[in-house]
């Protein structure tokens, strides 16, 4: 063998040898990480639009001022990156990194994602944000955790009811009535009340309630504003008075791409993303004062939920939702209990 062939070889070998050790792999992770974030609701700016689009736009440019450019984020709102119901799924196999979405739209292949849109369950922002340090919330983060999330920032929304017809106050108001409800549990308890229940994202909703195919949809404040909604509803019941229906809208970042940054960048995703859930907070609650005169304006007759008529709806999810999920697995059966601990009186 020659002397230039021994020397390519040796060469090859090295590189190789360095290519394949950790020093190597976290010094190429070193390089700016381009990080895309995915979510389903209307596009607007920092400064203006739908909150939880201008939390992912506040998040990006938050770390990647923390970390000098390390992490780097393109956004695409509008489910323009893919549709609002293989999130989950994509975030799980490392092909998407962050995404803001229901968690219950996961409930198909993860039973336990149901929680977070559990009918009656949550009745209040305090006892839902108190989730996070408590013991739900830690089970809730080790189960997301072994299916391959990780829960940057806690977000939690109450919703309303946007109604073609009559508004719907009361279980027995949604008999007959073609409804929309958000979750597996939310589903069933409006199939008890006698009502059809119909499926889809709530980027859906607009076009099923003007061209009939729905008589009315539950989601989050925000949504009756962002998605436009008045313009086919004649009712809405608000959440000012409360609700029974509270969804968790978590921003997840996939554990395998977690896992990928340094030490000083995981710290840097999870301090902003914390710090952000302040912002999230007084921005859904300012939505559940502000969809009322959205309404108002266009003549659609608005009405709060009251006590008497949350207890009717917590009685039927007990004995409905409550137990059906809690039969599903022992994880769901656990997650069920501790929540039940933190229970607000209505």
């Amino acid at each position: 063998m020659s002397v230039m062939t021994r020397s390519a070889l040796t060469r090859r070998t090295m590189l190789g040898a360095i290519a394949s050790s950790p020093l190597w792999m976290q010094s190429a992770w070193a390089q700016p990480a381009n990080l895309k974030i995915s979510h389903q609701f209307p596009r607007g700016s920092i400064a203006e639009g739908d909150f939880r689009d201008r939390l992912c736009r506040m998040f990006a440019a938050e770390v990647e001022k923390r970390t000098r450019g390390g992490i780097k984020f393109s956004i695409y709102p509008d489910s323009t990156l893919m549709p609002a119901n293989t999130q989950f799924s994509a975030l799980r196999s490392s092909k998407l990194d962050m995404a803001l979405v229901p968690l219950s739209y996961a409930g198909g292949e993860s039973p336990e994602a149901n929680i977070g849109l559990m009918p009656a369950l949550v009745t209040s922002y305090e006892q839902g944000y108190g989730w996070k340090n408590a013991p739900v919330g830690r089970e809730l983060s080790r189960i997301l955790g072994e299916q391959g999330l990780v829960i940057v920032s806690w977000i939690w929304q109450a919703g309303g009811v946007a109604s073609r017809g009559a508004p719907i106050v009361d279980p027995e108001d949604a008999r007959g009535l073609k409804v929309r409800g958000g979750s597996r549990e939310m589903d069933l308890l409006l199939q008890d009340a006698g009502a059809t229940v119909v499926n889809l994202p709530s980027n859906e909703i607009q076009a099923a309630l003007r061209s009939g195919a729905l008589d009315a949809a539950l989601t989050s404040s925000t949504s009756l504003i962002s998605f436009r909604l008045q313009e086919s509803a004649r009712s809405l019941t608000t959440a000012r008075g409360g609700s029974y229906w509270f969804m968790f809208e978590p921003l997840l970042m996939s554990r395998t791409v977690y896992d990928r940054l340094s030490k000083e960048q995981q710290a840097a995703v999870m301090a902003v993303g914390a710090d952000l859930e302040r912002f999230a907070l007084q921005a859904a609650r300012a939505d559940d004062a502000a969809v009322a005169a959205v309404y108002q304006r266009v003549g659609a007759r608005v009405i709060d939920m009251n006590p008497e008529s949350l207890r009717k709806w917590q009685d039927v999810a007990r004995n409905t939702a409550w137990k059906e999920f809690a039969g599903r697995s022992d994880n769901c059966a656990r997650l069920l209990q501790l929540a039940e601990q933190s229970i607000a009186t209505i």
